[in-house]
């Protein structure tokens, strides 16, 4: 099973967009507020949302479903060429 992360940001339009989404493709995944502690600040402040799978940032800031569902699957997300 899959360690499925999301950091997040309270008041986050596209933070509040991907958990619902999470809540759907990955029901058990943890939802992170980076306001919650230095460290995620530091990391992921500026880029929420952003979603880890095995410690490995595999997507994150404006997200659509498609490249969401891609991501937990561990291929690629589309670029803007694809």
């Amino acid at each position: 099973m899959k360690d499925i992360v999301l950091y997040t940001r309270r008041g986050c339009h596209l933070c509040e967009h991907v958990e619902e989404m999470l809540a759907f493709h990955a029901p058990g995944a943890a939802v992170l507020d980076c306001g919650d502690s230095p460290e995620w600040e530091r990391a992921y402040g500026l880029r929420v949302p952003v979603v880890v799978v095995d410690g490995v940032v595999v997507i994150e800031g404006r997200i659509d479903e498609p490249a969401l569902v891609q991501a937990l699957a561990g291929k690629p997300a589309p670029t803007a060429r694809d």
